[in-house]
């Protein structure tokens, strides 16, 4: 799905002899990227993961972002009536008939961050001892019955 949102942008062509990687390379190095931390995202590493060079990496995040970025209020947004009855019968489902009438959940993540921060990087250092941002989606519970 989030091919098809950004494949046919124009950032993604240009008027050189030298062609870009095809969109969903792009799209699966930025994936890539953003699920992983530690050693594993370096531009080195991802580098040689993808078997392109370094520019390459760099680039293709900043383009794919460029994008969504541009498609926040379009791609992003509240669940529709539908939708909701069909996240709520998962819920009740895979959880427990008492939280039916559910359909959003809070998660958040740490996104770590490559380097201390120049400014207020103690705001920024985290319980695992890294310095990272905070990704928090907060969603809430129509109607909460606790399991027994």
């Amino acid at each position: 799905m989030l091919l098809n949102m950004i494949k046919g942008d124009l950032v993604f062509s240009n008027n050189s002899t030298a062609s870009q990687l095809s969109v969903d390379k792009q799209l699966a190095i930025t994936l890539f990227r953003f699920g992983h931390n530690g050693n594993t995202v370096s531009v080195e590493a991802i580098a040689q993961w993808a078997g392109v060079g370094c520019g390459t990496i760099v680039n293709s995040t900043h383009r794919v972002m460029i994008v969504f970025l541009a498609l926040h209020d379009s791609a992003i947004h509240w669940p529709l009536e539908e939708e909701k009855e069909v996240a709520k019968g998962w819920v009740e489902s895979a959880l427990c008939t008492e939280w039916q009438g559910g359909f959003c959940m809070v998660d958040g993540t740490l996104v770590p961050l490559f380097e201390k921060l120049g400014y207020h990087s103690e705001a920024y250092f985290d319980r695992k001892s890294n310095y990272s941002l905070n990704v928090q989606v907060t969603l809430s519970l129509l109607v909460y019955y606790p399991c027994v």
